[in-house]
């Protein structure tokens, strides 16, 4: 990772939904369903899931990060666990928002290999140095990025008004 930061606003995401959305439908490749990783992955896939028309979105939800350049050793997948049998036979995109190490993409993509007909992964961004190339990327970088999602504190309600953290 370099010490470089990359700033994605909201404009700028749309856009880069869309424009992976176009990516995939130029593929060929039409999912049944849309399997988001938490917490970064459910912009994504709501966006592309509007976009790809695909209604079947599931939420698998992944422990890896700690903080910036904090990581736990191992991706965990943390209860409830999507169940197979809901991605038998189907055609599934997982779709996350950076694949940075690839390991919770990888851990994702082999829970689903067994079950599914076919599975691809979609990102807006990945690392040269991810374990997992994604079949559709919007931007390839090693700088860190700022997403429009976790750049500010979490709100904390004080009194009757909710304020920044």
């Amino acid at each position: 990772m370099t010490d470089k930061r990359e700033t994605l606003d909201y404009q700028t995401f749309g856009r880069a939904v869309r424009e992976l959305a176009q990516t995939i439908a130029d593929d060929g490749y039409e999912p049944d369903l849309i399997l988001s990783i938490a917490r970064g992955g459910v912009f994504v896939a709501g966006g592309l899931a509007y976009a790809l028309d695909c209604k079947n979105i599931h939420l698998v939800n992944v422990e890896f990060y700690t903080g910036v350049n904090s990581t736990l050793e191992m991706p965990v997948m943390l209860a409830p666990v999507p169940q197979a049998i809901d991605f038998s036979a189907k055609k599934v995109l997982i779709a996350d928002d950076v694949a940075d190490t690839g390991k919770t993409l990888e851990l994702v993509h082999t829970f689903c290999l067994s079950h599914v007909a076919e599975v691809r992964s979609a990102v807006i961004y990945e690392k040269s140095h991810s374990l997992v190339k994604c079949e559709y990327v919007w931007k390839r970088t090693d700088d860190w990025i700022n997403f429009p999602w976790s750049t500010e504190p979490p709100v904390v309600r004080r009194g009757n008004q909710v304020l920044d953290a």
